[in-house]
């Protein structure tokens, strides 16, 4: 799944994948060029991680969700 938020002129992108069966990622593109992954052993902690950057996202001024699933 890709999703994106804007703030001002400035566009985020994380993306959250299952790279293996019982292995999940979330890389962080940030408009500089910066690129996190964070690595999860479930789906679960996944989801969790992704509800609580999205509030992390919106406190710092950022707007979306925007994106779409894949």
């Amino acid at each position: 799944m890709f999703t994106w938020f804007r703030r001002g002129d400035e566009y985020l992108r994380y993306e959250a994948r299952e790279i293996a069966k019982g292995a999940y990622e979330l890389t962080i593109l940030r408009s500089d060029g910066t690129e996190t992954i964070e690595r999860f052993s479930d789906q679960e902690a996944l989801a969790d991680r992704q509800l609580a950057l999205q509030r992390e996202l919106e406190a710092q001024g950022w707007t979306g969700p925007h994106g779409w699933n894949l």
